[in-house]
């Protein structure tokens, strides 16, 4: 897409943010920092969303959208996500994305725990009707520090792609991710993701984020996805999609 190199100066921006959007089709890295032990509150939430539209002798829009859900017991972790993402030029839609998940954590010690995660995506323009996702396992929390956070886990899975074209598929997987977050400053924080999901159709995902507090509910979220699929849909055969976000976030 090369939306962003024929915007003119008259842009209308709302909301006060900006979004750009590739191709986008992914199975989320799931970036929040989950462990019950140093939550503060019962619950956190986010919202983010970022909306661009252009007209004229160009008629164009692009909106994105996502959020996080926790609810922390003493042990316990509780998680639903979801983001959305779609782009139009001239009344016509390029790209169509919305992605749903939820999550669990147990913490049998300080630092190791039990998760469970299932995620529902659709993608059309990028070849999947739909790729539901279930997977489990162990994690172990490595930094749970205020200033640095780190933790890897790994489990088996199971993933159903349902394509375009009207095939589908069912094929067990390996899951692997490792998130780390730097609280730079009292208001700016960094985060690192990266998941595989081993098959046969092997999916990397990584997503790179700043957030920076505007005040205490408050603020904006830069975020730069990359999915990586080794054997994509033929009706989308480009193995590597990116996404790329500033949006106004807010923080329950």
């Amino acid at each position: 897409m090369k939306l962003l190199k024929t915007l003119p100066a008259a842009v209308m921006l709302a909301g006060g943010v900006f979004a750009s959007l590739n191709a986008v089709a992914d199975d989320s890295v799931f970036t929040v920092m989950d462990d019950p032990s140093t939550a503060k509150k019962p619950f956190e939430g986010n919202l983010n969303a970022g909306y661009l539209a252009q007209s004229g002798n160009t008629k164009s829009s692009s909106l994105t959208a996502d959020t996080t859900l926790t609810w922390y017991g003493t042990k316990t972790a509780w998680s639903l996500w979801g983001n959305a993402s779609n782009t139009s030029s001239n009344d016509e839609r390029s790209s169509e994305k919305y992605a749903v998940g939820g999550r669990s954590r147990y913490n049998t010690t300080d630092y190791d725990y039990l998760f469970g995660q299932a995620s529902w995506l659709t993608d059309r323009y990028n070849g999947y009707r739909q790729r539901d996702v279930v997977t489990a396992g162990y994690g172990r929390q490595f930094l749970n520090g205020p200033v640095h956070s780190l933790r890897v886990e790994f489990g088996p899975g199971v993933r159903y792609d349902e394509y375009t074209d009207g095939d589908n598929e069912t094929q067990p997987l390996g899951y692997a991710s490792g998130t780390y977050a730097w609280q730079l400053t009292d208001n700016a924080k960094f985060s690192q993701g990266v998941s595989v999901f081993g098959a046969e159709d092997t999916t990397l995902n990584s997503e790179t984020a700043l957030n920076v507090a505007i005040n205490e509910h408050f603020g904006l979220k830069v975020a730069y996805n990359v999915t990586w699929n080794s054997s994509p849909p033929d009706s989308a055969p480009e193995h590597t999609d990116r996404r790329t976000t500033v949006s106004l976030g807010y923080k329950m």
